[in-house]
């Protein structure tokens, strides 16, 4: 901790310049009175680190717990700390263009109510999204209702709708592990999230964009406020762009270049992102852009002033997703592992001195590990690993090896003593695989998840552990959480619907089944038909033929189906059994399923 530059408090300045006013208290609430966002429960930052905390990581929460209404530069305003990300505000001829509305719509609605105390009643003429997930566009009903130009990336709406589809209940599920959504906000428990404080817990919405932004150096002016845009397609989103507002000499990163070493892969989950492109983007924002901007901000975190600092900081960001990118490849052409790999590679020092490099979000370890991923697999080479057990029997058979469960117990108490958490870690959970009624292992896995998670800087590592270490205690926290909310559902084009489906066919008790169905949807004019046959859900469009079973309906009674509201108003014509037959092999995803447990 030593060698950190504790001296440097740029960021700290960086974060209050432009202060204006701050939501007082600054507590959301639902239409029902139910509490979406409580940024006071962080009040606790404001003292010193504690025990509990690495202090690299009570630094960053102090920063991102600062909240309220903010210049960023003339005509330019964010408003921080009412959401996991920022909402942006860029006043145009008539009134505001909102880039990025945050991730509920109570919080969208209570950060422009703050702007408009400050800056006037003007209305929202535009939204831009800078990118596919929820954090930067799920708030869109609390500032429109529609009717206003809504920019996005090329293939926004694809990945907006397929990231919260295909895998959402698992998603969901780890998501509330890696923001601790259960722990208490308090200097034992959750400090924050690296990006921001955490997710608020309001209504999710969406709204289609109106136009989609094709091409890097594509420009477009809403209610007069002209925009360049730069696709990053594939970095920290698959459908993403970077912004200048060549008026304000304001250069918007969206989430490609912020106050952190960002994740390759969230440990919630996703597609494994490309660290190569990442840097090569960055190292085309300074080309297009370092020269034309005067300040520059992110849909997280602060903004940066100064054309000299900006360029610094796009470049140790650059070299930054660069370095670890290369190094892991140089390293696994070696014959090292991914596992291996992270024990050894290190920043370089210049970059391990610059405080947006560190792990808060993402880690080194794991972004070296997702990138072994992305070129290697899972697999790294060593046939033991081909096929090994899955891990509850891998456990029972390590726990009889090493004499038993109270043997395992004293044996991780032995490392527990030489702080060797991680393989006490290892050791303990074996032990709790094998049998989830040893308390005494459940006990001491608690303490050492606990104490790994006060002694990591990473955020998501942090609320992982204590996460665990809840849940070993006191069992699993049920999600609170739609997973796919109404928007996106209505928002899903009619093969994501059938996708969506497929993917719940219980294929052992669908093998004997054969049948088909013709959808026409009468609203849009299209006919598809889904076939069942060997476990498999198989849509195609135009079908010839007739099927055994055949309905007419709109996409929204579609929709319907999907959410349980049954087949009332939808003509049908052939064998109504075979509707019922396709429901009854239909698995319904969990989102409370064991994860430090067997």
């Amino acid at each position: 901790m030593a060698d950190l530059p504790w001296h440097d408090v740029g960021d700290f300045e960086d974060a209050d310049r432009g202060f204006i006013a701050e939501l007082s208290p600054a507590v959301i609430r639902s239409l029902d009175g139910g509490v979406v966002w409580d940024n006071d429960a962080y009040d606790f930052l404001q003292g010193d680190c504690p025990a509990t905390a690495h202090p690299s990581l009570w630094r960053q929460g102090q920063l991102c717990a600062r909240q309220g209404l903010y210049e960023v530069t003339d005509g330019v305003y964010q408003v921080r700390g009412l959401d996991l990300s920022n909402m942006t505000l860029v006043e145009g001829e008539r009134g505001v263009v909102v880039i990025d509305p945050l991730v509920s719509t109570e919080c969208a609605a209570a950060a422009l109510k703050l702007y408009r105390a400050h800056r006037g009643d003007r209305p929202v003429t535009g939204v831009v999204y800078t990118h596919s997930h929820a954090d930067h566009f799920g708030g869109v009903r609390g500032v429109t209702g529609g009717g206003v130009p809504i920019l996005a990336p090329k293939g926004f709406m694809e990945h907006a709708v397929t990231d919260n589809l295909y895998a959402g209940p698992a998603l969901t599920r780890r998501t509330l592990y890696m923001y601790g959504a259960a722990l208490p906000r308090s200097p034992e428990g959750q400090i924050g999230a690296g990006l921001g404080m955490t997710l608020s817990t309001g209504t999710m919405s969406l709204i289609p964009p109106t136009a989609e932004i094709e091409r890097t150096g594509q420009e477009e002016t809403v209610d007069g406020v002209e925009m360049v845009f730069q696709l990053t397609p594939g970095a920290e989103a698959p459908a993403e762009m970077n912004l200048l507002l060549p008026a304000h000499r304001a250069l918007c990163l969206a989430e490609n270049a912020t106050h952190n070493q960002h994740s390759m892969l969230p440990l919630c989950g996703t597609v494994v992102r490309d660290a190569r492109a990442w840097a090569r983007y960055l190292t085309e924002a300074i080309a297009l852009f370092a020269d034309r901007a005067d300040v520059a901000f992110a849909s997280h975190h602060w903004p940066t002033w100064g054309r000299d600092r900006i360029e610094r900081f796009l470049s140790q960001q650059r070299d930054m997703y660069a370095y670890l990118h290369d190094q892991t490849l140089r390293l696994l052409n070696k014959g090292l592992t991914g596992a291996e790999i992270a024990e050894v590679l290190r920043l370089p020092p210049a970059l391990q001195q610059a405080w947006h490099t560190h792990g808060y979000s993402g880690s080194l370890a794991h972004n070296v590990m997702a990138v072994y991923q992305r070129y290697l697999g899972w697999f790294d080479g060593n046939p033991a690993h081909l096929w090994e057990h899955p891990p509850r029997e891998s456990a029972v058979r390590y726990v009889e090896c090493l004499g038993g469960g109270a043997a395992v117990v004293e044996l991780a108490r032995r490392y527990l003593r030489e702080n060797d958490l991680r393989f006490a870690a290892q050791l303990l959970n074996h032990a709790v695989f094998a049998d989830e009624g040893n308390k005494e292992a459940r006990d001491l896995l608690a303490e050492v998840y606990t104490r790994l998670g006060h002694g990591t800087e990473s955020a998501t590592w942090r609320n992982f552990y204590l996460t665990g270490a809840l849940e070993l205690s006191d069992g699993i926290v049920p999600a609170d959480v739609e997973v796919t909310p109404a928007d996106f559902l209505a928002a899903l084009s009619v093969e994501q619907i059938f996708d969506s489906i497929a993917i719940r066919v219980d294929g052992p008790r669908a093998w004997n089944e054969r049948l088909s169905i013709d959808w026409h949807l009468t609203d849009l004019g299209e006919r598809h038909r889904t076939t069942l046959t060997n476990g498999v859900l198989v849509q195609q469009p135009e079908p010839r033929g007739t099927a055994d079973l055949t309905l007419r309906l709109t996409k929204a009674q579609l929709v319907g189906l999907l959410s349980g509201q049954g087949v009332e108003g939808v003509e049908r014509e052939g064998d109504t059994r075979v509707l019922r037959r396709l429901v009854a092999v239909l698995d319904r995803p969990l989102t409370d399923f064991a994860v430090v447990t067997a």
